[in-house]
């Protein structure tokens, strides 16, 4: 069983217009965007991050906008809802500001004895709030949400699977533990991970799978501490036999992927170095950030894609 694994880094999304994104996950959501650069394989669309004061791993949420995409249809085969925490005794806030901010509520749902609020994003994206208590050192107030009630990173995400057996024998792999069954819905954690080390599989075996598009989760990222606890992971998933990626440099951390066995994609992510490597804590999210290999295209870029104002 792997040591490494300390719970979610970060969440990757689909969306289809990246004005529209950002307003959401600012705005209405009150985070703190913490990087504003683009894909790394295509380099016309942007790569926006958000997440808590300090871009902490755990608290990050990301998406490819594609101008226009067409809208994912949900199904198995992908993570279903992505949940945040926030602090006790917020849901009411949180229930009126998004009233306030048109986002489509669900409705207050109970999981494990725990009340949520459930509600979609602008192109159908499932996420849900949790109140929990530290959840984390850094809350962003700097988009109007009271400090008593900013976001705290994630609670859990979601995985939605037609079978669960070789995915659970994969989470335990990486140091997950079944820690309670509702229904269809087991929940695995990491113990003494980090405040984002939860993971909950819903089995739905006559559910057709997922077909990718805007509002659907890419792919899901884990978080290991550096590059040698990465490729200790990395060698112990090959020897397993996954079909693991080489390491890639993402700017802002290092990666490896492989398809999960239910069909999620899954990221391995390195802590370091964090998003304060090319900005100060200041100004994190605020100028166009280009990857090396990109910079030449500066000038292009910056009249091409779609202005993003704050």
């Amino acid at each position: 069983m792997l040591q490494q694994i300390q719970g979610l880094h970060h969440v990757t999304s689909i969306a289809s217009d990246p004005q529209r994104n950002n307003h959401f996950f600012t705005k209405a959501l009150g985070m703190r965007r913490v990087k504003k650069t683009v894909n790394f394989d295509r380099p016309d669309i942007y790569h926006l991050y958000y997440g808590d004061g300090a871009g902490s791993p755990g608290s990050i949420v990301t998406y490819f906008p594609f101008p226009n995409r067409t809208q994912g249809s949900p199904g198995t085969g992908e993570v279903g809802t992505t949940a945040f925490t926030i602090p006790i005794g917020s849901l009411g806030y949180w229930e009126q500001r998004l009233s306030d901010f048109n986002a489509p509520i669900l409705g207050k749902t109970n999981l494990f004895g725990k009340k949520r609020l459930a509600f979609q994003g602008p192109d159908g994206d499932y996420f849900a709030l949790e109140e929990a208590e530290g959840t984390t050192a850094d809350p962003w107030t700097g988009n109007g949400v009271p400090y008593l009630a900013a976001i705290g990173g994630f609670h859990s995400v979601s995985l939605r699977l037609q079978k669960q057996r070789a995915t659970i024998e994969l989470l335990k792999f990486m140091g997950y533990q079944c820690i309670a069954k509702e229904g269809s819905v087991q929940r695995f954690a990491i113990e003494n991970g980090n405040r984002a080390n939860l993971i909950d599989l819903e089995t739905l075996p006559a559910v057709a799978e997922a077909q990718q598009g805007a509002g659907s989760v890419h792919h899901v990222a884990f978080a290991v501490e550096d590059e040698a606890a990465q490729k200790e992971v990395q060698s112990a998933l090959k020897d397993t036999g996954y079909q693991v990626t080489k390491v890639m440099d993402r700017d802002y951390f290092k990666s490896i992927y492989f398809r999960s066995p239910g069909g999620v994609l899954f990221e391995v992510a390195t802590n370091a170095p964090g998003f304060g490597r090319d900005e100060q804590p200041d100004d994190l999210g605020l100028a166009l950030k280009l990857p090396k290999q990109h910079e030449h295209l500066r000038s292009q870029l910056e009249q091409s894609l779609q202005p993003i104002i704050d």
